[in-house]
C-alpha cells in the first residue's frame, strides 16, 4: 500500500495540484471561469490526450494521468463537498419554503424534458421504449457541480436552478433502482423506510449533538479541528444515506443543512472552501478526461447535432415552465441556458444502464461523449444566458436583498462592542455582531444580543458578511494589526461603506486612516480627555472653559495624528468626516 501511495497515487496528486496551481490564476487573470480550464486540462493530460503518447515519449508520463478510474473516487468526493456547500448556504426553513418549486417545478421539468427527449430518441435513434425512456430522463438532468458555483443561491436564477437540481439529485435513486434487475416493490419500500429512519436519526443527532461538537472546536480555536469535524459529519451522513440506497449526495446535502442551523456555519464554510474548490477541480478534470479528441473528430457532425438538440429542448422546456409559473422573462432565459447541458449524474445513469443491458456499448459511449461535451459548454451557456437576460430584463439578475442591507455590523463583541450594540438598540438601529469567542457569543445571546460566531481574520469577510450592503462597519477588536488589515480590505471592496474603528492610540489611529477607515477613535486619548473633563468639573472649574480646553486639546491631537500619518486632511476623532 505504501508503495502504491508513493508511486502512482502521489504522481496523480502532483499532476492535479500542479494543474490547479496553473489553471486557477491563469483563467482568473483572463476573467474566464476556471471550470473551462479544468475540463481542458483533463482532456489534455488524460489517457485520450497526451497520456496516449506517454509510451512513445516517456517524459510525458510525469505530467499526465493514464488511468481515469484511479481518481474517480476523488471526483465523487468533489460532488459530495459541492452538495455540502449548497446545504451550508441553505437552511431547513428555506428548503421547506422551496418545496413547491422542488417537487412542482422540478418534477415537471424532469417529466416533460425526459418525455420529449425519449420520444425523439425512440423515433430517430431506433431505441426501444425502455432504453429511450431511461436515456431521455438521464439527459434531462443538469449539472449541480457546474450550475451552482456559476449561479450561487442568492439570485432568483440560482434559487430556481437549485430547486430543479434538488429534484434531479433525488430522482437518481429511483432511476438506479429501476435499472437494477433485482429491484422490486419490496426493494423500493425498503429504501423508503430505511431512508426515513436514517434521515430522522441524522436530524436528531444534528439537533442535540452537532452544536456541542462545534462548540468544543470553537473553544480550542483550532481551524484543523473545525475542518476535521466538518469532514466527519459529511462522510458519516453520506455513508448513512448511501447505505440505505438514497445516495451519498443526499447525505452530504443534509450534513450542510444541519450545520447551517448552528452558529458555526459561516466559520465552517470558510474553512472548508479551499477543500471544496480543489475537490470540484478534480471532478472537472475527470470530466475532461472523457473527451477523446479522436472520437470527437470521427463523429463530430452527429455529436454537434445531438448536443444542439439536447440543449435546445432542455432550454425551451425550462424557459416555458418558468414563464408559465410567472417568472420574469430574463430569469427564464438565463435559467434555461444555464441548465441546458446534461449532468454528471447522466454519466452515472449511462454506466448503470450499460451494466443492466438497457443500452448497448456503442450507444452508451456516444451519449457519454455528448454529456462530456455538453458539460464543457456549461460556463459558456451561463455567460450567454446572463448577457441575454441583461438585455431582455436588466432586473432579472438582481441577487435579492442581503441580510445585511441597512444593518450595522460590529466585529468584536467585548466591552466596547456591547456598548456600541446598546447604543444602536437605544436609537432603533439594526445591527448584528460577530465574535470569535464562543463563550462570549453564548453569553451575549443569552442576554438578547444579536451576535454570531465567526473568525473575521479568516476568509473574505466582505463576501461572507455582505459588507458592501451594510449601513456601517464597526471594528472593536483588540488586535491592531487585524483592524488595519480589515480597514484596508473593506475600503478597497466597498468604497462608500462607513468604517469606524477602535484605535489603541494616536499612531494606530493614523494607520487606520491611511488604511481607509472613515473614523478612528483612539481609546486612550478619548478616555484621557473624558477623565480630564470629569475631574476638572468635579473640582469646581466652570463647564464652559473645560469644554473649550478639551476641544483645543483634541485639535492638538488631530494635528499630531496628521503629522504622524502624513495625511493630507485632518482626521476627525470620534466624529463623522
Amino acid at each position: 500500500m505504501a508503495g502504491e501511495l508513493g508511486g502512482q497515487g502521489l504522481h496523480d496528486a502532483l499532476v492535479i495540484l500542479g494543474a490547479a496551481g496553473i489553471v486557477i490564476p491563469a483563467f482568473a487573470r483572463i476573467r474566464i471561469s476556471p471550470v473551462i480550464g479544468f475540463i481542458l486540462v483533463g482532456a489534455a493530460i488524460g489517457p485520450a490526450g497526451l497520456g496516449a503518447l506517454a509510451s512513445e515519449h516517456p517524459w510525458l508520463a510525469s505530467i499526465t494521468i493514464n488511468d481515469r478510474e484511479r481518481i474517480e473516487p476523488f471526483a465523487e468526493i468533489g460532488i459530495l463537498m459541492l452538495l455540502f456547500g449548497i446545504g451550508l448556504e441553505l437552511s431547513f426553513r428555506r428548503l421547506w419554503a422551496m418545496r413547491g418549486k422542488v417537487f412542482g417545478l422540478g418534477g415537471l421539468q424532469m417529466l416533460v424534458t425526459g418525455f420529449l427527449l425519449g420520444l425523439g430518441l425512440l423515433f430517430s435513434a431506433g431505441l426501444s421504449a425502455p432504453s429511450a425512456a431511461i436515456l431521455g430522463l438521464a439527459l434531462a438532468m443538469s449539472s449541480t457541480a457546474l450550475v451552482m458555483p456559476l449561479a450561487g443561491t442568492a439570485s432568483t436564477t440560482g434559487q430556481t436552478a437549485l430547486a430543479i437540481l434538488l429534484l434531479q439529485d433525488l430522482s437518481l435513486v429511483p432511476l438506479l433502482l429501476l435499472l437494477d434487475a433485482k429491484s422490486s416493490p419490496d426493494a423500493l419500500l425498503q429504501v423508503l423506510v430505511g431512508g426515513i429512519l436514517v434521515i430522522g436519526a441524522l436530524l436528531l443527532i444534528g439537533r442535540f449533538l452537532l452544536w456541542r461538537l462545534f462548540a468544543q472546536a470553537a473553544r480550542t480555536k483550532s481551524p484543523e479541528l473545525f475542518l476535521a469535524i466538518s469532514l466527519l459529519v459529511v462522510m458519516l451522513a453520506s455513508l448513512a444515506t448511501g447505505s440505505v440506497g438514497l445516495g451519498a449526495v443526499l447525505g452530504a446535502l443534509i450534513a450542510g443543512l444541519l450545520i447551517a442551523e448552528t452558529d458555526y456555519h459561516s466559520e465552517v464554510e470558510v474553512i472548508t472552501a479551499p477543500l471544496r474548490g480543489l475537490a470540484l477541480g478534480i471532478f472537472l478534470i475527470t470530466v475532461g478526461m472523457r473527451l477523446d479528441l479522436a472520437e470527437l473528430l470521427a463523429v463530430w457532425p452527429q455529436l454537434i447535432i445531438a448536443t444542439a438538440v439536447v440543449l435546445a429542448i432542455k432550454a425551451l422546456v425550462i424557459f416555458s415552465l418558468l414563464r408559465w409559473r410567472k417568472n420574469r422573462r430574463g430569469t427564464a432565459v438565463e435559467t434555461g441556458l444555464l441548465m441546458a447541458s446534461p449532468s454528471e449524474l447522466t454519466l452515472i445513469v449511462l454506466a448503470s444502464a450499460l451494466a443492466a443491458g438497457v443500452l448497448d456499448s456503442a450507444t452508451a459511449a456516444f451519449w457519454t461523449l455528448v454529456t462530456a461535451f455538453g458539460l464543457t459548454l456549461t460556463p459558456l451557456l451561463a455567460a450567454a444566458g446572463r448577457r441575454m437576460a441583461r438585455r431582455i430584463d436588466p432586473q432579472a439578475l438582481a441577487s435579492g436583498v442581503s441580510d445585511t442591507k441597512g444593518v450595522t455590523l460590529i466585529f468584536g463583541f467585548g466591552r466596547v462592542g456591547r456598548i456600541v450594540a446598546d447604543m444602536m438598540a437605544e436609537h432603533g438601529r439594526a445591527y448584528f455582531a460577530v465574535d470569535g469567542d464562543i463563550d462570549c457569543v453564548a453569553s451575549a445571546r443569552e442576554r438578547g444580543y444579536k451576535v454570531i460566531f465567526g473568525d473575521v481574520a479568516r476568509g473574505d469577510a466582505v463576501e461572507r458578511f455582505g459588507l458592501c450592503d451594510a449601513a456601517a462597519l464597526v471594528l472593536t477588536m483588540n488586535d491592531p494589526v487585524l483592524t488595519v488589515r480589515l480597514s484596508r480590505e473593506v475600503r478597497a471592496a466597498c468604497p462608500d461603506l462607513t468604517v469606524v474603528a477602535r484605535a489603541r492610540d494616536g499612531a494606530h489611529a493614523a494607520q487606520l486612516y491611511k488604511a481607509g477607515a472613515t473614523d478612528a477613535v483612539p481609546e486612550t486619548m478619548e478616555g484621557s480627555l473624558q477623565i480630564s473633563e470629569a475631574v476638572l468639573v468635579d473640582i469646581g472649574v466652570a463647564m464652559g472653559p473645560v469644554i473649550a480646553s478639551i476641544h483645543e486639546k483634541r485639535s492638538q491631537l488631530r494635528a499630531q495624528i496628521r503629522e504622524a500619518g502624513e495625511l493630507a486632511e485632518e482626521p476627525m476623532l470620534g466624529r463623522r468626516r
